[in-house]
């Protein structure tokens, strides 16, 4: 079992900043590929980035290349997610997960979800 916690989720204004933070607890966190995904009110849960085990490899959604950028720290669990040149359409609650082998961006690939953080992001 894998407990996720998210958090940095906030108000900002468009073009702004946020960084996300993940910390897994229970298992090794290094065994894990770890996804961030979004939920907006009224849509289906969305890919927005993953990474490998090891941080070697990400994807990134087109509707957050160049702008977001994900991260891990094994040591410390945790795996980040870097939201620059924020949007209003990148308003919806952000969530991490986790999966054995490697990164994809399906959410049913996915075992482990964290509870989510909201982002809003304000015109």
């Amino acid at each position: 079992q894998v407990q996720l916690v998210e958090s940095g989720g906030g108000l900002v204004l468009a073009g702004g900043s946020l960084r996300l933070s993940c910390v897994a607890s229970g298992r090794t966190f290094s065994n894990y590929a770890m996804g961030w995904f979004r939920q907006a009110p009224g849509k289906e849960r969305e890919f927005v980035g993953a990474i490998n085990w090891t941080g070697s490899t990400t994807y990134d959604a087109d509707s957050v290349k160049g702008r977001f950028t994900i991260s891990r720290d094994n040591p410390k669990n945790t795996v980040y997610l870097q939201m620059n040149s924020l949007k209003p359409e990148d308003t919806a609650v952000y969530y991490c997960a986790a999966r054995m082998y490697g990164a994809t961006s399906r959410p049913n690939d996915y075992i482990y979800w964290g509870q989510g953080t909201q982002v809003t992001v304000s015109s």
